[in-house]
């Protein structure tokens, strides 16, 4: 079954972000037990690369190319999210129920 975004939502306990960092705790109510996944504060589709070169020849481009990518932590209108990449880290520790339609802890 593929992952619904409302889904992942749902066991959405806690999220903290830091500069480099974003700390996604998914808590499963019906065990009450939270998994807790870090991941990079970048784009979904993998880091900014930035050279060398462009740096030394292009330096506000490359700053605002850096600072200024949006990055969406979480949204319902949105598939690829910082929060669905947390949850793909520790999915393992959940299951889905077809009981309480939800995914509960293992």
């Amino acid at each position: 079954m593929p992952t619904m975004h409302s889904d992942v939502i749902s066991l959405l306990d806690f999220v903290q972000i830091d500069r480099f960092y974003v700390s996604c705790h998914f808590k499963c109510s019906i065990k009450n037990k939270t998994v807790i996944s870090t991941v990079p504060f970048e784009p979904y589709q993998g880091k900014i690369i930035i050279t060398w070169q462009e740096m030394l020849f292009h330096p506000i481009e490359s700053y605002n190319r850096y600072y200024h990518t949006p990055i969406t932590i979480y949204g319902n209108d949105c598939h690829e999210t910082i929060v669905l990449k947390a949850f793909e880290n520790v999915s393992k520790h959940f299951k889905w129920n077809s009981e309480y339609k939800k995914y509960i802890h293992n």
